[in-house]
C-alpha cells in the first residue's frame, strides 16, 4: 500500500509541469517561462532520481524520471522557442 501511495504521489507531482509543456508546445509562447526554475527543477528531480536508484525505491525512480523527463523537455521548448516573436496567445 505504502508503494501504490508513493506512485499516487509521486504521479502528481511528476505530471504537474506537463500542462505546461503542452502549452508550449502547442502555442510555442514561452515568454513567461522561467528558464532557471525549470532548470532547478529538473536538477532536483535527476537528483531524486539517482537517489530512488541507489535506494532500489521504484516510486522514486519512476516518479522521478518522468519528471526529468517533462521538466528537461520543457527546457528545450524554451530554449527553442525563446527566439520566435513572443505574442501572448491569451489577447
Amino acid at each position: 500500500m505504502i508503494q501504490v501511495l508513493g506512485l499516487v504521489a509521486g504521479a502528481c507531482t511528476s505530471i504537474a509541469s506537463a500542462p505546461q509543456v503542452v502549452k508550449a508546445w502547442k502555442t510555442k509562447y514561452v515568454k513567461d517561462v522561467s528558464k532557471k526554475m525549470f532548470i532547478l527543477l529538473a536538477l532536483g528531480t535527476g537528483l531524486w532520481l539517482v537517489y530512488g536508484i541507489f535506494k532500489s525505491d521504484i516510486p522514486i525512480i519512476v516518479t522521478n524520471a518522468v519528471s526529468v523527463a517533462c521538466n528537461s523537455i520543457m527546457l528545450l521548448l524554451k530554449i527553442r522557442y525563446q527566439k520566435l516573436p513572443q505574442n501572448n496567445p491569451d489577447k
